[in-house]
């Protein structure tokens, strides 16, 4: 038993003396948070979101990706056809992502009802973005129905936020 907690002793100071590296603080890839070498990888990580006109979150943030619909219509508002003319435009400069399309409707009806809705909404926004100039091969349209509300109550505002198509871009080969 003596044998064995020396030999643990002895295993313990090897172990600790293997991880005392005096050199470990001096490494010259370091990156100084509040030098100028921060200041660029700060602004580096900002252009790779929001602020980076190419990226998909400025995409979702600035453009918008979604359109709301009024009661039981699959009619585009003003205040979508100017959502999705950004959406075009983006979608046209950014030739590398394709675009589904994601229809819902409020809880309000049956099941059937609102799949059937989601996806005339959907195929308004697909229509539009084509009128647009986009190609159809990049635009594909899928309906949720009531199935994924944003907003879960039994209340207009609610209902209000689930009457609504939405973009969603990825990366991707036309098919």
């Amino acid at each position: 038993m003596k044998h064995f907690i020396k030999f643990a002793l002895l295993i313990g100071a090897l172990t600790l003396s293997a991880c005392t590296n005096a050199e470990r603080f001096n490494n010259s890839d370091a990156v100084d948070l509040n030098g100028a070498n921060g200041a660029n990888t700060i602004n580096q990580f900002a252009l790779d979101g929001a602020n980076n006109p190419s990226s998909p979150q400025f995409f979702s943030q600035t453009i918008g990706d979604r359109v709301l619909f009024e009661v039981d219509t699959s009619t585009l508002t003003a205040v979508g056809r100017n959502t999705l003319d950004g959406q075009a435009g983006w979608l046209s400069t950014n030739s590398d992502y394709l675009a589904v399309i994601e229809g819902h409707a409020d809880e309000q009806g049956t099941r059937e009802y609102n799949l059937a809705l989601g996806a005339r909404r959907a195929n308004a926004v697909r229509e539009y973005l084509i009128s647009k100039g986009l190609a159809s091969s990049r635009i594909r349209t899928v309906s949720y129905g009531k199935e994924r509300p944003l907003a879960v109550c039994s209340e207009e505002s609610c209902y209000a936020q689930n009457r609504r198509a939405v973009t969603i871009i990825s990366i991707g080969q036309n098919s």
